[in-house]
């Protein structure tokens, strides 16, 4: 009987182009999505897009366009992605693709908001605020550097000062730090937990989740209130259990999102979303008597020649473009295996295109070229055999090392074509046929068992690799050089 495992992405902003940052955080979820589906898992995967606030609003009207057709452009855009990234081909369970404009979300957060005001949480007050519209968050002065915003340099820190509802999340630091000592696997990595912890330990401020309608009318209208709307960190956060049809579908809701009991949530992140993710959001679960997530992964930044990517610095990769010249599969390698899990790491052109030539035309693609044309020469036949995925293939996906658990896949192809050039069988099947196609046979196995562990890495290319053992053949060129 499959257990159900329920995996969401963040929802990025539609106010402007996919770039290659949360192209990296679709293809670690789907690898990880696709390593469960291949376990027997029944899977619940969740993405979509974030489509309300105020960067949103000012961008629709800069730009002459009513906010539902300046979303609707940036919607459609980020529904491609996923195709383009390979995460909708070749799946056991199908995607699920929110949008934060959905009639069925837009009720699913007034409940939530109706849960938490009932709880006593929920308070209209005046108030003044520095806030950052980048982020979307309100930014005390120990988080500015010289007056601006780390993440957003470029924009000036707005004042507030207006008459709004605020959650009181400074009745939550007890039961958050709690929840964490009770759920010591919670923050994945280790050191983004540690900054959670240290975070909640210095105290709580109440935080603003409305704004005014008559300065900023796009946003789910708040219950009650035709003065305010939803401020977009409350609004976006209940997509992860509106998406599973929830207050109505309360079975289906349990069965993924899980229980009090047993929580079943898992949330993947971008290291500047971990306060909302891990901190706010939960605190929100507490208030409105539902269930917490059950686990929180954290990645880091792309950079571009050690520099944060912008438009105005000219250095935004576009992930479209990468996959039309290079192909999904390639693209998912890189992202897999050269973007480090969890820490910062650096892309450049030029690093992607002699990863490729090292790594895919002369690693994987010469071992299967080699293998394939001594099978298919001396007609070897070979049954693909269940394989057994090794220790540390496994023990690296339970930790989510995803770059680890494709080395040891570049380690099983370095081993494979060391035996090879040791053993010499395409000297050895001349003088002693029987002896040589044993050695290919082995080969053979082994190149099965490589393209199985690529499975939920390169999805296409894993088959294409399979389908040629099956065939007896060799295939195209799977990876050829870029000079």
């Amino acid at each position: 009987m499959p257990k159900p495992y329920y995996l969401t992405t963040t929802l990025p902003y539609v106010n402007a182009d996919p770039h290659i940052g949360f192209a990296l955080e679709l293809v670690q979820a789907d690898i990880i999505a696709r390593y469960q589906e291949l376990l027997g898992e029944e899977v619940f995967f969740n993405t979509g897009t974030d489509e309300h606030g105020l960067k949103i609003y000012r961008n629709a009207i800069a730009a002459g366009k009513d906010p539902q057709e300046y979303v609707d452009e940036y919607a459609a855009k980020f529904r491609r992605l996923p195709e383009a990234l390979g995460v909708t081909t070749n799946r056991r369970y199908p995607i699920h693709f929110i949008r934060t404009t959905d009639p069925k979300h837009t009720q699913a957060a007034q409940k939530f908001w109706r849960r938490c005001y009932d709880s006593g949480d929920i308070e209209l007050k005046d108030y003044e605020l520095k806030y950052c519209v980048g982020c979307e968050l309100e930014k005390s002065d120990s988080e500015l550097v010289n007056g601006c915003c780390p993440l957003h340099p470029n924009l000036k820190i707005e004042l507030i000062k207006e008459k709004n509802y605020f959650f009181k999340f400074s009745n939550y630091q007890g039961r958050l730090l709690d929840f964490y000592k009770n759920n010591p696997a919670f923050v994945v990595p280790d050191f983004r937990f540690n900054e959670i912890k240290v975070f909640i330990e210095r105290g709580l401020g109440d935080f603003s989740i409305s704004r005014l309608k008559e300065k900023m009318p796009w946003g789910v209208p708040v219950p009650g209130d035709d003065t305010q709307v939803m401020f977009v960190w409350f609004d976006a956060l209940v997509n992860y259990i509106s998406t599973l049809g929830w207050p109505e579908d309360e079975k289906n809701f349990e069965k993924f999102w899980g229980t009090m009991e047993k929580p079943n949530g898992i949330q993947m992140a971008g290291k500047d979303q971990i306060r909302q993710q891990a901190a706010m959001w939960q605190a929100m679960l507490m208030s409105a008597g539902l269930p917490n997530s059950k686990q929180i992964v954290i990645h880091g930044f792309i950079t571009s020649g050690g520099q944060k990517m912008s438009k105005s610095l000219g250095n935004v990769i576009d992930p479209f473009a990468l996959v039309e010249e290079y192909g999904t599969d390639v693209v998912r390698y890189f992202l897999a295996r050269h973007i480090n899990s969890f820490e910062d790491s650096d892309f450049t052109l030029e690093r992607f295109k002699e990863a490729y030539n090292a790594n895919l035309a002369n690693g994987l693609g010469n071992l299967v070229a080699r293998v394939m044309v001594l099978a298919e020469t001396y007609q070897v036949q070979t049954v693909i055999f269940k394989q057994q995925r090794s220790q540390p293939y496994q023990g690296a996906f339970e930790r989510y090392e995803i770059n680890r658990v494709i080395d040891t896949i570049w380690e099983d192809i370095q081993r494979t074509d060391q035996r090879i050039a040791r053993e010499k069988p395409f000297e050895i099947v001349k003088s002693d046929l029987s002896e040589g196609k044993l050695l290919i046979q082995v080969y053979v196995q082994e190149l099965a068992a490589i393209a199985d562990a690529l499975t939920p890495f390169m999805p296409t290319t894993s088959e294409k690799i399979l389908k040629a053992i099956r065939e007896n053949r060799k295939p195209e060129n799977l990876f050829p050089r870029k000079d």
